[in-house]
This record gives C-alpha cells, sequence and structure tokens, in this order.
C-alpha cells in the first residue's frame, strides 16, 4: 500500500517508520519552511529508531513535492499540531481521488472537520474519507539526524473515528493492521474530547510560568511540576470535558484511568500519577510560555471546548478560567482570536441530535 505522511516533526516521523516498517510504501512531506528534519530523512534515505522501536527503515521519498506524495496514496497521515491541519488539507486538494483515506493524527482539535472542510469537500461526502485519532500513539523525540526514540509506544487508550462516522470501521480495520490496540469511536467529537492535552498542558504551564520564565524549561515538566494542587486543576478542567460529553452522549474517559491504558501512568490520580508515571519521567518543560502548551491546548483546544460546551448548555467555569488565565500570560486574547470554534466549523446551528450524528 501506498502511504503518505504529511509533516516531519517527532510524530511524523514515527508514523512513517512504522508503516515502512509493516511493508508499505512511505513517503513523507512538509513544507519548506521546515527544510532540516526533511534533508536529513532525504540524505540518509530513511529513518532510524531505537526505544520501542528499533532499527532502519528506508523511506521512498522526503521532500517538499506534494505531487510526489499524495497522488496515488492510499492512505495519507496529516501528522502535526492544529495550526498545521488546513494548510495540510489545502495541499493536498488539488491532487486528491475518490477512495483515498486521509487520518489526521492527533485530531488536535476537531481536526477531521477543519481537514475535509479544507479540502473543499462537506461533511457527509464519502468518496475521500477523512478520519481522526484521539492521540498521537507514540511517546517520541528526534534525538539525532532523522533518528528517533520512542519511549512509549501505547498499548491502549487510542482512538479512531471518521468522518460521517459510518467509514468509521473500515478506517479503523486499515489502521489496526499497524496499530493493533486502536479503537473506534462514537464520531469525531469523542476523538476530539478524548484528547486530553488541553486539559493538562495549560493547567501545569500556568501554575508553573515563573519557573518556567526564570529557568527556561531547565525542569522536568511532569515530576517537578504536577504537584497536589495542580492535580486539582487539571482535575477541575478534566471534570468539564467529561460533563461535555456526558451532555453529547459520547464516553469520555478520565483521564488517568486513560493514562494507565496508554502504559503512560500507574497510578489512577491527578497528582503522583503524573508526577511518578513511568511513562513522564525525564520530560522536560517547554523552554518558554510562547509554545504549543498555551498557543495550541489553550487557543485552539480550550477555546473550542468551551465553545462547544456554550451551545449545549454545560457550564465550563474552570475550563474558562484556565484560557482566560492563558490569555494573560501571554498578552494576547485566544478566545477573541477563535482560531477554533463551532462557527469557524460550521456547527453553531447544529441540535446535540446532529452534533451525535457526524
Amino acid at each position: 500500500m501506498k502511504v503518505a505522511v504529511l509533516g516531519s516533526g517527532n510524530g511524523a516521523c514515527a508514523i512513517a517508520f512504522e508503516w515502512a516498517q509493516a511493508g508499505h510504501d512511505v513517503s513523507m512531506f512538509d513544507f519548506e519552511q521546515f527544510p532540516t528534519t526533511i534533508a536529513t530523512v532525504a540524505a540518509k534515505g530513511g529513518i532510524s529508531a531505537d526505544g520501542e522501536l528499533e532499527g532502519f527503515q528506508p523511506l521512498t521519498y522526503a521532500g517538499h513535492d506534494i505531487t510526489q506524495v499524495v497522488p496515488g496514496a492510499d492512505l495519507v497521515f496529516a501528522v502535526g499540531p492544529a495550526y498545521s491541519t488546513a494548510p495540510f488539507a489545502e495541499v493536498c486538494a488539488p491532487h486528491m481521488s475518490p477512495g483515498q483515506v486521509y487520518v489526521v493524527c492527533p485530531s488536535s482539535c476537531a481536526g477531521a472537520i477543519v481537514f475535509k472542510q479544507a479540502l473543499g469537500l462537506p461533511l457527509a461526502d464519502a468518496s475521500v474519507i477523512v478520519a481522526e485519532t484521539s492521540t498521537l500513539p507514540y511517546a517520541v523525540r528526534l534525538t539525532g539526524e532523522a533518528h528517533i526514540t520512542v519511549y512509549n509506544r501505547l498499548k491502549g487508550g487510542y482512538f479512531v473515528a471518521a468522518l460521517p462516522a459510518s467509514e468509521t470501521t473500515a478506517v479503523y480495520d486499515l489502521l489496526r493492521t499497524v496499530h493493533a490496540e486502536i479503537a473506534p469511536a462514537e464520531n469525531v467529537l469523542a476523538t476530539t474530547l478524548q484528547n486530553a492535552n488541553p486539559v493538562i498542558h495549560p493547567a501545569v504551564t500556568l501554575c508553573n510560568a515563573a519557573l518556567i520564565e526564570r529557568t527556561g524549561g531547565d525542569f522536568l515538566f511532569y515530576e517537578e511540576g504536577v504537584t497536589e494542587a495542580v492535580g486539582r486543576v487539571i482535575k477541575a478542567v478534566d471534570d468539564e470535558r467529561l460533563a461535555i460529553g456526558e451532555a453529547l452522549g459520547v464516553r469520555v474517559i478520565r483521564d488517568p484511568e486513560l493514562g494507565i491504558a496508554q502504559g503512560y501512568q500507574a497510578e489512577n490520580n491527578y497528582s503522583t500519577g503524573y508526577s511518578e508515571a513511568p511513562g513522564f519521567k525525564g520530560i522536560k518543560a517547554q523552554p518558554k510560555l510562547d509554545y504549543r502548551y498555551l498557543n495550541e491546548d489553550a487557543g485552539f483546544g480550550l477555546v473550542f471546548l468551551t465553545d462547544l460546551a456554550r451551545s449545549i448548555g454545560v457550564p465550563t467555569p474552570n475550563m474558562d478560567a484556565v484560557l482566560r488565565m492563558s490569555s494573560i500570560v501571554m498578552g494576547r486574547d485566544y478566545e477573541a482570536e477563535r482560531a477554533r470554534t463551532m462557527t469557524t466549523l460550521g456547527l453553531a446551528d447544529l441540535s446535540i441530535d446532529e452534533l451525535r450524528a457526524l
């Protein structure tokens, strides 16, 4: 099978490596403003790995020419932060063909909806399937030139849904040939809600803002950054995420429970469950506040979750507080920027039943 991977960050390299390892013909694309990793992958002819994935896997192509990657691809992964989703779709649009499957990995926040709209397709169109995963299937970092270290390959707690949901089984059957631990979700709102990054990252970042600025992130984000008090902030936000899921009629797993299923955590609580988690050991804090933990997880994730909650009548005072404080410390107004809302996604006029039917 011909597999295309859009992006050249940690997760994209891991996806490309493992699908090549499974025997597929894998090509990789990224935009010209991100030249470094894609150039080293091209120079070495592939990607090497250690940790829970090992060895070297050659790739068919790695570069900036989308015509070498998407045309004729059976499966296309878009792997990047929330702000990359629409640009990836836009560059693919002239080259898409019926029967292709596109997977936004991870969703980051309604990623499948954004991608399908940027392709210029109605959400219910099944000629080209667009799906999303709840998270990346790895804890992974680039640790050398075209080399990744995989600290944790998820053991479970990894979900996929397609748009429309009637196509989820087909995408699930495709992905589980490489990711046997994956499970189908009810719809793309379930996969979006199951992503816990907006729950964890802004809370820990805000509670450690002075330390990040003072040290440039020279401390361990989870082991030293999460205490009982910080855990209470995470839980307060997580409780509201679960309430949104309940109102929509989709199951959302509480984050420490999910972390245990994924292989990150060993304790089902919001303090030592993170600070003593085997899968989070050694992870440094971000070098500055101007980083995706606020710009993406608050500016996209919490903006969307709070707007979704308002549209279905679920109060989210704790999410609202974390979002407001995120804006204050960054000197910008994430809510006013409206990076991702019910209106921008074309969902503002849908009833709860219509949202469930996506």
